[in-house]
């Protein structure tokens, strides 16, 4: 076991922040990550969201059986996920998405099938929810290991720019826009595993829209929505297709525009956008942005500051 994930609460957030500090860990940066700290092949990483924490490395079975959860978690978990969590390994479908939240890129929307043997697998390949996997090349591994796994069954729906503000503008909000993509990978999944159960995604703001949209297409699917649903083997491994088909368009467009084009909506992709529009004028947002973004205004609006204030 190279790698391990699991809920604590907020007690034990400090509690395992005073054993790392005292066992001599060395704390570090991670992204999104309430504190890091690592020793000797072990890192430990606690992340707000959930609050869950994340163990990697060589020794990260000893760590697990023999620290975390003796000492912060008490009880055993790690051996017994399947009579923890048994619908984890039930027959199903996991939906996530990726670039919702980028200015540039696509929305990509993936999900994979999973049964009790594949979920194994995705557990022991260290398969979990992608925004806790730091590097594009090892997001690419997983979703290699995920595509090779035997039962697995997946299906992607990539929206590029173009599209996607075609598709923004008719359903008029980004909420019908994720459940008709959501709709069509499951609709796409059932077509090539007939039977499945139940389908597993993220808690839509409004359930009842993805709801409206898998009759429209007249699936007929048992569909759970929840929070904190990337904790499921299907979810997370639908979480790194996305993610990885997402990255793979970013490098293949910068390539090709001779921009690099980051992820995110920070400052750094504002001054993106306006080298992509300087080299290759204000058309290319369209192809390459989400344009709904506020950051839309912001260029655009900047731009024409900037224009107003050069000699005539």
């Amino acid at each position: 076991m190279n790698s391990h994930t699991t809920p604590i609460n907020a007690g034990q957030v400090e509690k395992l922040r005073l054993l790392l500090r005292e066992r001599g860990f060395e704390f570090h940066d991670t992204p999104h990550a309430l504190y890091s700290a690592r020793k000797k092949g072990i890192s430990v990483s606690v992340y707000a969201k959930g609050p869950k924490v994340l163990v990697q490395g060589g020794g990260t079975e000893d760590f697990v059986r023999f620290i975390l959860e003796p000492e912060i978690l008490g009880e055993a978990r790690l051996g017994y996920e399947e009579q923890l969590h048994p619908e984890r390994y039930e027959p199903h479908f996991g939906i996530d998405e990726s670039g919702k939240g980028d200015y540039f890129g696509p929305l990509v929307i993936a999900g994979v099938y999973t049964d009790a043997e594949v979920a194994r697998r995705f557990m022991q390949a260290g398969v979990m929810d992608s925004k806790r996997i730091a590097g594009a090349d090892r997001i690419r591994k997983l979703a290699e290991a995920i595509r090779s796994t035997p039962g697995c069954v997946w299906h992607v729906v990539s929206i590029g720019p173009e599209r996607y503000n075609e598709l923004h503008a008719s359903f008029g909000n980004l909420n019908r826009l994720l459940a008709w993509g959501h709709a069509r990978v499951i609709e796409g999944l059932a077509a090539k595993q007939p039977g499945c159960p139940r389908a597993l995604s993220d808690q839509f703001a409004n359930p009842r829209v993805l709801e409206r949209a898998l009759r429209e297409r007249q699936i007929d699917i048992m569909l759970e929505q929840r929070t904190k649903a990337e904790s499921d083997p299907a979810v997370a491994a639908a979480s790194i297709l996305a993610r990885e088909r997402f990255v793979d368009w970013l490098d293949r467009t910068s390539a090709a525009c001779g921009v690099k084009l980051p992820p995110g909506a920070s400052a750094t992709v504002q001054q993106a956008a306006a080298e992509l529009i300087a080299k290759h004028g204000p058309e290319a947002l369209g192809k390459a942005a989400k344009l709904h973004f506020r950051t839309t205004g912001q260029i655009l609006g900047t731009r024409r500051a900037d224009a107003a204030d050069e000699p005539s």
